[in-house]
């Protein structure tokens, strides 16, 4: 392991954020000198980032924190193309307007890790749509496209994973990577921007960049990935059994979202309270050294620490509470997640399987019934072995509520219009 100098590096590297870097010596000499400007793009393929997302936010974080620039690049241009690294097929083009909508959303979560301009701050939020979507296609080819060697895109492993698995990878999709390249360009023309961070998989397109600087403008820029993360057991970060863990809460309850780090493994604390908290690494080795029932309350120290970055500190330990309430003391806490039903649709009576699904605890009705057949769900705390079971108005309890759960860890109140 490299032993940085600068603050910003030192930081990342002490707290397992660093995958692979362009030129350790340069840039830790870079960030010890002078204030640096490093950006990261993001994507608007959904109206929220999700929890995969969180490691390089938290790489923004550090920076600013550390006296550096950060740059959150929305790619209001690429996200008409979709970045195809490492997928197996392409993505849904988006219309201008979906993309529009899908910014608008993710803008709630930064201003959580970052101070930008009208907070007081240096942070800059830019969208590549303000230079990608004016330009002259013929001028673009004949400027930054005779910089680019077919031979050499063919050969990055974005690329070659989709062509070995004879998953047609079209022009639109090829040209993803150049255009990538060219916001590395703008940025540094515009705002002196000389980093490139991201995931892994983004190496190859980051290179790019480096290289296209060095071609067109004779600028010096570098790049930083993290590793791309999977949890312990394999899964994906950012998903859970009911689907992505969204960083906006109208897609996804606070409750929730402190819930899925709760819900951490065991061998995956330490690493998780340093890449998405602030806390100092002596007091994170003390909580991952705890053993036994005892780790569990590490557990709660990561889910309200990373649930009050996001959302506030309040909202966090108000979330820890409903969870200390509907665990430890077997009650319905009002702050769990809830859903309305109509009035008359509830004093019909509705099917249990449906009201599953509507609840988010399966996506199906196939799903819930076999959530029930394995004994995995409960009405007001009582288990239910009925997959027909119709409930209506009189399994409502004093709250004018209805405690529907899945597992020990997943509930939903559910009430009448």
């Amino acid at each position: 392991m490299t032993a940085y100098q600068s603050d910003f590096l030192k930081i990342l590297s002490d707290r397992g954020f660093i995958y692979q870097t362009s030129d350790d010596d340069a840039l830790d000499k870079l960030f010890k000198s002078e204030t640096v400007t490093g950006y990261i793009g993001f994507d608007a393929t959904a109206s929220s980032l999700h929890a995969g997302s969180l490691i390089q936010i938290m790489m923004l974080h550090w920076m600013q924190q550390t006296g550096h620039r950060p740059i959150t690049l929305m790619g209001g241009g690429t996200s008409m193309i979709g970045d195809p690294s490492f997928r197996d097929e392409g993505r849904k083009l988006l219309t201008p307007t979906d993309i529009e909508s899908n910014l608008v959303g993710i803008r709630k979560s930064f201003s959580s890790y970052l101070n930008f301009e009208e907070q007081g701050g240096n942070a800059l939020m830019v969208n590549n749509a303000d230079w990608l979507m004016g330009l002259n296609y013929v001028n673009f080819l004949r400027d930054v496209g005779q910089h680019f060697s077919v031979n050499r895109m063919l050969s990055f492993d974005s690329v070659k994973l989709r062509l070995d698995r004879e998953q047609s990878l079209s022009f639109l999709e090829f040209n993803y990577m150049i255009l990538q390249a060219y916001d590395f360009v703008e940025l540094n023309k515009r705002f002196d921007c000389v980093l490139q961070m991201g995931g892994s998989d983004q190496w190859g397109n980051i290179v790019n960049g480096i290289d296209l600087g060095r071609r067109m403008n004779n600028a010096s820029l570098y790049a930083v990935t993290s590793p791309l993360l999977t949890t312990s057991s394999g899964g994906k970060m950012g998903k859970s059994a009911g689907g992505a863990v969204w960083l906006n809460s109208d897609m996804l309850s606070v409750y929730d979202f402190w819930q899925y780090w709760r819900n951490t493994e065991d061998a995956d604390v330490e690493r998780f309270l340093k890449l998405y908290t602030t806390m100092p690494l002596n007091e994170i080795a003390r909580l991952a050294a705890l053993q036994g029932a005892e780790l569990n309350e590490a557990k709660k120290i990561l889910a309200t620490e990373v649930t009050a970055l996001l959302h506030g500190r309040e909202e966090a330990e108000k979330a820890a509470e409903t969870a200390r309430v509907t665990f430890a003391e077997g009650q319905t806490a009002t702050d769990l997640p809830s859903i309305t039903v109509p009035a008359a649709e509830l004093d019909a009576g509705i099917g249990l399987l449906t009201l599953m699904v509507q609840a988010e605890l399966a996506k199906s009705n196939g799903e819930a019934r076999r959530s029930i057949k394995g004994g995995a769900v409960k009405l007001n705390d009582e288990k239910v072995s009925d997959e027909a079971l119709v409930v209506d108005s009189s399994a409502l309890v004093s709250n004018g509520a209805l405690k529907l759960s899945f597992g020990k860890k997943r509930h939903v109140l559910v009430r009448k219009a």
